[in-house]
């Protein structure tokens, strides 16, 4: 629109312009003067007496002549205003129809996006009988959870938490799902309970755990999230096993895929998101060892309004500032996160027991010793102590010691993290590492989901 209210002053003084040449007198002088016979000297005085000298020969126009140039002209202006507007019109039109195409294709692609990773899952939505929607989450009818665990059967648990149990449901044959079971009714469960549905209402990642529907029924609260046959990476590091299914690549994916959720947490999300309950038992792993973040009903926005908030989190993994002052940013993660670094680094477990009345943080701990190259190599995991690289040993102790600093501006950024961790992992579990055989994640047998 820009250009017609430039072209409509040109036009409107265009036409002035030849109405005013059309009107005006012509001189003859200006005519070229043309050879003419000679005629009679009475001839002459008759046309010296018509034309005095001096006195300029006036060509007369005729207003028929006039009216025609006029027509042609108004015709020829305002059909080229008239395409000028077409023009403008077409692309208007469009334009706005390639910004609704844009915007249908960025809504099917976020649609897309929150299905990453379910595979068969979203094929049996319908057997989920979903009675309604909240958010992009669906809600499941409390009898197809019933039969999808056999009345919550006890062979169908697969852990146990603070305000409940999660049990393996079976929807078909080749669709299982893990259900958190929240019991109790009180306040805190129904906080986390609606966090968690808010959450996964708004965020969706290939390092998150994707939350398949939920159900109300009475005071119970039930929470259905796709199933990750590894279990946590508790399990697998304290558990049975003792971290034997762990090489060292694939610790240092499972702590690339963590840095991964975080950031997209903290610097993607509007606003950013703060976890604050990262720990082991909240990173669940799938068949192939892929990490995703799991439980977000402590996370809250960030910002100044999370200082002296109600205290919650694990102990061992809470960062100082947050547990003397209260004050909540996203270092907290980040130390967190450091601590989780520790437990892959040394197998160990955030607090250990030293007798009934005292108890030692691995961050306490291993401090001193994460700074000294000779004593490193020697509190590292037996599983993995024969078969990494020092230099890359020393890189993760590096990166683990500024994550758990007491002092939260000390702390890295988790972008920071993220990058730092890139050049550690193979090319084949996500990273850029290239190495002549890469140790591959090997299929597992399914284990707890959550």
């Amino acid at each position: 629109m820009s250009l017609l209210i430039l072209l409509v002053p040109i036009w409107v003084l265009s036409f002035t312009s030849i109405d005013a040449s059309l009107m005006s007198p012509v001189p003859s002088i200006s005519d070229p003067v043309l050879p003419i016979d000679k005629e009679p000297s009475s001839q002459i005085s008759s046309d010296m007496a018509a034309h005095p000298p001096g006195v300029p020969e006036v060509t007369v126009v005729h207003h028929q002549d006039l009216n025609n140039r006029i027509l042609i002209a108004l015709i020829v202006a305002s059909s080229l205003l008239g395409a000028i507007l077409l023009f403008l019109a077409c692309f208007w039109i469009y334009r706005r129809q390639n910004m609704k195409n844009s915007h249908s294709e960025s809504q099917q692609k976020l649609d897309a996006s929150k299905r990453l990773s379910l595979g068969p899952i979203v094929d049996k939505f319908n057997y989920l009988k979903m009675a309604g929607k909240k958010g992009s989450v669906a809600v499941i009818e409390y009898q197809s959870l019933v039969a999808a665990t056999k009345n919550f059967q006890e062979d169908n648990i697969l852990g146990e938490g603070g305000f409940g149990r999660v049990y393996k449901a079976r929807f078909s044959d080749n669709f299982t799902a893990a259900v958190k079971c929240l019991q109790g009714g009180s306040e805190d469960v129904e906080r986390e309970f609606e966090n968690e549905v808010d959450c996964f209402s708004k965020i969706q990642h290939q390092n998150i755990v994707s939350l398949l529907g939920y159900c109300i029924h009475g005071k119970m609260r039930f929470l259905a999230y796709e199933m990750m046959h590894s279990g946590s990476l508790e399990s697998q590091l304290h558990g049975l096993s003792q971290g034997s299914a762990l090489t060292w690549h694939l610790r240092m994916k499972v702590a690339l895929d963590v840095a991964r959720g975080l950031e997209y947490l903290h610097e993607r999300c509007n606003p950013p998101l703060i976890h604050r309950d990262i720990k082991s038992s909240n990173i669940l792993l799938d068949s192939n060892f892929n990490a995703k973040l799991s439980d977000f009903g402590l996370a809250v926005t960030g910002g100044m309004q999370n200082r002296n908030r109600k205290l919650s989190g694990t102990l061992g993994y809470v960062a100082p500032e947050y547990l003397l002052d209260g004050i909540l940013t996203e270092k907290s993660d980040v130390y967190a996160f450091g601590v989780v670094l520790l437990e892959l680094l040394m197998g160990r477990k955030p607090v250990e027991k030293l007798s009934p009345s005292h108890c030692q943080s691995i961050v306490t701990w291993a401090m001193p010793q994460l700074t000294d190259r000779s004593k490193l190599p020697t509190i590292v995991d037996p599983v993995i102590r024969d078969a990494m690289d020092l230099k890359h040993l020393y890189q993760v102790a590096a990166v683990a010691v500024l994550c758990v600093q007491p002092e939260p501006s000390y702390r890295p950024l988790i972008t920071d993290v993220l990058h730092s961790f890139i050049p550690l992992v193979p090319t084949e579990l996500g990273g850029s590492l290239k190495v002549a055989h890469p140790l591959l994640p090997a299929r597992t047998e399914p284990l707890s989901g959550h």
